[in-house]
């Protein structure tokens, strides 16, 4: 009896089991429903939820079907990016009113930081950050899309936009050219030293003053010769009798003395080797005159192209040097020399090459660009030209002065009477109130152009 009552029981247990597996599995399936039915009410919550929106939209009542929309966007379920493109639709008809610019671009972020974002929600983003003068905002959302999917278009728009500018309130009388990120300047007949976007840095109350460069500036005051700090503190004086001096870099400034020049160091330490003339040294070498004739010389006083030519081509500060290269000229021909090499063909005139792009040549009366291979990058169709400082050049059309990139094309238009060249975001431009500064927002930002 005891073993039948132990099979009753087996069976009985293996039931037990049986029934619970069953239970587990209806649940199972009851809950999977569930799931499924809460999930198409969703979406088709959200589908309601749209209808009633257009409606409202339909009679021009924005302000009660924007919150239906945000609530069919916040679902989450099938028709989610269709009622955010509604929704965006509905923030711009009343983009003006308080608060709503923010959920606006909310939004877009929103639809930006998805790992699927389209090339279309950045090219909206920014398009919208143009539209309202947010020309800095746009720049980072462009970066950020073309970073993100590579479009062809993005990047069309990244270029038609990054040479926005804003322009300074100061004017000076006069500006020299930028050097690095300081620039001379000039202010009722007085010189001084500003920052490139045109914010004084030394104030301007000297007869002359040189370049900033190694945290100093040669400056002459009642006709004594010292160097000052940024905090304009005297820093060194020259003792030796001097009555002129040029551009200070590398360590290195020209100093007349007798009638000769020679050179110097920001210390004042003199040379001992004489010139007729000598220019600004950059990238290790300078423009130097002897007997009459130029050539180019290193720091030691060795000649890297000999003292025999009529000119050495120099900018306004006196360089002639960069990226290797050097304009050298014999009566009205100019030649390219690269590595102290000649090379390429001759030219009318030119301008000396700055730290990267092309220098800027002459030929029948027009300019072009150039490149250290001698190869015409730009065709010579310009009445002026400077050479290219931060992928941009000042150039002269129809009498008026703009910037091209490096594709040839006017980026910012010719607007200004004279213009030169970019360094560091900013570039000093002629107005009708005087020498001001552009700098491109994008530099503002940080970006490296």
């Amino acid at each position: 009896m005891g073993k039948a009552i132990k099979r009753k029981g087996e069976v009985a247990l293996k039931f037990g089991v049986r029934l619970l597996l069953g239970a587990g599995c209806v649940l199972l399936l009851a809950v999977s429903w569930i799931i499924a039915v809460n999930s198409k009410s969703a979406a088709d919550k959200q589908l309601d939820l749209m209808r009633q929106a257009a409606e409202l939209v339909g009679d021009g009542v924005y302000i009660r079907a924007i919150p239906l929309l945000e609530e069919a966007a916040a679902l989450g379920a099938a028709n989610t990016l269709a009622a955010e493109e509604e929704l965006k639709k509905a923030y711009l008809a009343l983009i003006d009113s308080r608060g709503v610019s923010r959920k606006y671009t909310g939004l877009l972020e929103k639809q930006m930081n998805r790992k699927d974002a389209l090339p279309a929600v950045f090219a909206e983003a920014a398009n919208y950050y143009l539209s309202v003068s947010r020309v800095s905002d746009a720049l980072t959302v462009l970066t950020a899309g073309i970073a993100k999917t590579g479009c062809g278009e993005l990047m069309e728009l990244y270029e038609k936009s990054r040479y926005a500018y804003e322009t300074s309130r100061t004017s000076y009388d006069f500006v020299a050219a930028i050097n690095g990120s300081t620039v001379q300047v000039q202010l009722d007949g007085l010189w001084g030293i500003a920052n490139a976007d045109g914010t004084l840095l030394i104030p301007c109350e000297y007869e002359k003053i040189s370049t900033f460069d190694a945290d100093r500036a040669v400056v002459m005051n009642g006709g004594i010769i010292y160097a000052v700090d940024r905090n304009n503190f005297r820093v060194a004086l020259l003792r030796d009798s001097a009555s002129d001096f040029g551009n200070l870099s590398e360590n290195r400034i020209p100093v007349m003395i007798g009638g000769s020049w020679l050179r110097a160091t920001g210390e004042f330490v003199l040379g001992t080797v004489l010139f007729d003339e000598i220019g600004m040294y950059s990238e290790g070498y300078a423009a130097a005159k002897t007997e009459g004739r130029w050539g180019v010389i290193d720091i030691a006083a060795g000649w890297l192209i000999p003292a025999e030519y009529d000119g050495i081509i120099q900018d306004e500060l006196g360089r002639c040097h960069a990226q290797g290269a050097v304009f050298a000229q014999r009566g009205s021909s100019v030649f390219l020399f690269v590595g102290g090499q000649r090379i390429g063909d001759v030219y009318d005139d030119a301008r000396p090459f700055s730290d990267d792009g092309f220098a800027a040549v002459k030929r029948n009366g027009k300019w072009g660009f150039i490149d250290t291979r001698g190869r015409v990058m730009i065709g010579f169709r310009f009445e002026d030209a400077l050479s290219f400082g931060q992928h941009l050049a000042a150039v002269k059309k129809d009498g008026h002065w703009g910037y091209i990139s490096r594709n040839g094309q006017i980026v910012i238009d010719t607007a200004f009477l004279e213009a030169k060249s970019f360094s560091n975001g900013s570039a000093p431009v002629l107005t009708q109130y005087g020498w001001q500064f552009i700098t491109l927002i994008e530099f503002r930002k940080g970006a490296s152009l």
